[in-house]
């Protein structure tokens, strides 16, 4: 089987490897291939990627290429892990949204929209692109963020597409460990939005733990989360650490204003992980790349590849997917972050206990802004811009959305063709 890597030059790669490494048996590749326009960090990155594979007694072949339709031929899945503007943008879109007293992050808000104005549209030439050179049924896993953004967008134009983020099975594990309950023991009532999410349930064997988890471990689950146990202990759930974005918006931007931009920790953290990677004595994954983001990344993209690559056997993973009634508030071509049933013929969400109120208005809200984002990034336009960012709950203003929109064309005018002009 051979698999691509689009963005295989992100310093994030060698977790994927090293994923696949561990997983010779279940998931049979024999080619991988990193595709990159960065030919320096290609080189580095896909030499250091193949002494993994050899050290772990690993039969599989790096190979490295600029071409994306010659990386993507013959590919079973083509996984995508894309950063359009590189760590400069993102400094952008953590700092520029400050200035209006509004959080500044790369997923959400201001800089949230700003990522996905640049992401979706080279995202959906990169797919049609895969799509001539592999045909129609090569699967898609999107990584790339904001994800259910991106995710549907490639759906909605008849990509076999589905989305995937850490954050589910960074807290199975959290929690696995927490209890000293094996990984496979632990499922989760996952609900929401990428990076809008709720556990409603921790199941351990099938028992429903979540009381216990708040009961006894309220202060442990929230310092790992940045909220606070009275919080989760009111609403009766974990919400993902992304919540405090929302649920303490004022604090988090207070502290924003005091602390170096997140992209500039990455920055330094990468300049040391190419360093290492590019030793030639290192055959093992630095413990500098936890510092990086994306804990268990490797795991559940190998995961999720297998199920989709396997046949008909189905097997669970939480997966950015169409809503398709699933939750009955929100359209069907939503897309939403639960667990699915994954084979070869895609994902099915599974069904989903009535949402609370407290979640289903946000998710609701949420759901309208992604809408009208989405529109901005296949359209373009200041105008709407500022209409996705009107309806985005963490902004809602009307000068504070004006005065955001200007600002976002301004500092990505270089990386919004329609903005050129």
């Amino acid at each position: 089987m051979k698999l691509t890597v689009v963005g295989g030059g992100s310093t994030y790669t060698p977790e994927l490897i090293d994923g696949i490494a561990g997983r010779r048996t279940s998931l049979a590749v024999d080619e991988i291939v990193l595709v990159d326009p960065d030919e320096h960090r290609l080189s580095v990155i896909g030499e250091f990627s193949q002494r993994l594979l050899d050290h772990a007694g690993h039969p599989a072949r790096v190979r490295t290429t600029t071409d994306l339709e010659s990386g993507a031929e013959g590919a079973a899945a083509v996984l995508l892990q894309l950063r359009v503007g590189g760590q400069a943008a993102r400094r952008s879109d953590e700092t520029f949204p400050l200035e209006c007293g509004c959080v500044g992050q790369e997923t959400t808000g201001a800089g949230g929209l700003a990522k996905a104005l640049r992401t979706v549209p080279v995202v959906l030439d990169i797919a049609e692109r895969v799509r001539k050179v592999t045909g129609p049924d090569t699967w898609i896993v999107n990584f790339t963020n904001p994800v259910g953004i991106v995710t549907r967008a490639l759906v909605q134009s008849g990509f076999r597409a589905v989305g995937l983020c850490n954050v589910a099975i960074g807290f199975q594990r959290y929690v696995g460990k927490l209890l000293g309950a094996a990984p496979e023991q632990v499922r989760l009532g996952h609900v929401g939005l990428n990076h809008l999410t709720w556990e409603r349930q921790v199941l351990v064997d099938g028992v429903d733990v979540l009381p216990r988890l708040l009961s006894e471990f309220g202060e442990d689950v929230a310092a790992h989360i940045g909220l606070p146990a009275e919080l989760m202990r009111r609403l009766g759930v974990v919400p993902s650490y992304y919540l405090k974005y929302f649920y303490s918006h004022d604090e988090v931007v207070a502290t924003q204003r005091t602390e170096p931009p997140r992209a500039e920790v990455v920055s330094l953290v990468e300049k040391e992980l190419m360093g290492v990677y590019a030793d030639p004595a290192v055959v093992t994954k630095p413990e500098a790349l936890s510092q990086r983001g994306g804990a268990y990344y490797s795991e559940a993209a190998v995961q999720l590849v297998h199920a989709l690559t396997g046949g008909e056997q189905g097997e669970e993973h939480v997966v950015n997917v169409q809503n398709n009634g699933t939750l009955p508030f929100l359209p069907d071509d939503a897309v939403i972050e639960v667990p699915s049933i994954v084979d070869s013929n895609g994902a099915v969400p599974l069904p989903v206990a009535p949402v609370e109120p407290a979640f289903a208005g946000l998710i609701s809200h949420v759901t309208g802004y992604e809408y009208l984002a989405l529109e901005a990034a296949l359209h373009g336009g200041r105008d709407r811009v500022a209409n996705a960012l009107l309806a985005h709950p963490l902004i809602g203003q009307w000068s504070i959305a004006e005065k955001l929109a200007d600002q976002l064309v301004a500092e990505n005018a270089d990386l919004l063709p329609w903005a050129k002009a």
